[in-house]
């Protein structure tokens, strides 16, 4: 990949900024995700997904730095963050204490967080570009398999959400998600 920002990274970043839903390749799936830090955006995509939000949201990544607004790492001990550091960038999301400052929007009804650091070029290219984390759910409406591909995304949202191209990693499942202070498996991945 060039350095030179795609058109497509454009029109995303766009979005992103203007405080709309996007889809994008994961490793497993497609991907709706938002600005973490818009309450607007995170409300439009609960919306889309009929998600409630006391379920909470995962946030991704391209590194662990830009999580750390978000998580209270200080409360993980040494051999927890090995535990987790060993399995990023990754397909395990792994639930972390929040900081009192992260937005109730994204927690849910939980004081815990669940973060990721992607694997995928793609998402984390344009990590790197926005410069902040994203919020990451499975792009499909309720009731439905979640989408695949591009043209899956635009059969089940239409119009509604900007999608950034490329193919899906060759996961099967989406991220498991286990809780970093116990090793608690929550889901499957």
């Amino acid at each position: 990949m060039s350095n030179k920002v795609s058109p497509a990274f454009d029109v995303i970043i766009t979005a992103l900024k203007e405080e709309k839903v996007i889809a994008y390749p994961t490793e497993a799936v497609f991907g709706l995700g938002c600005d973490p830090d818009s309450e607007k955006a995170v409300n439009e995509l609960l919306s889309l997904k009929n998600r409630p939000w006391e379920k909470g949201l995962i946030l991704i990544a391209d590194s662990y730095e830009r999580l750390c607004l978000y998580v209270d790492d200080e409360q993980l001990s040494d051999i927890q963050k090995e535990t987790v550091f060993s399995f990023w960038p990754g397909p395990v999301t792994w639930v972390i204490p929040a900081k009192t400052t992260t937005p109730k929007w994204l927690m849910g009804q939980f004081s815990t967080l669940a973060v990721r650091v992607i694997e995928h070029p793609l998402v984390k290219q344009l990590c790197s570009l926005y410069g902040k984390p994203l919020v990451s759910t499975s792009a499909n409406l309720s009731g439905l398999e979640p989408c695949r591909s591009a043209e899956e995304v635009r059969q089940q949202f239409g119009n509604r959400v900007p999608v950034l191209e490329g193919e899906v990693g060759g996961r099967k499942n989406p991220s498991e998600i286990r809780d970093a202070l116990t090793g608690k498996l929550y889901r499957q991945g």
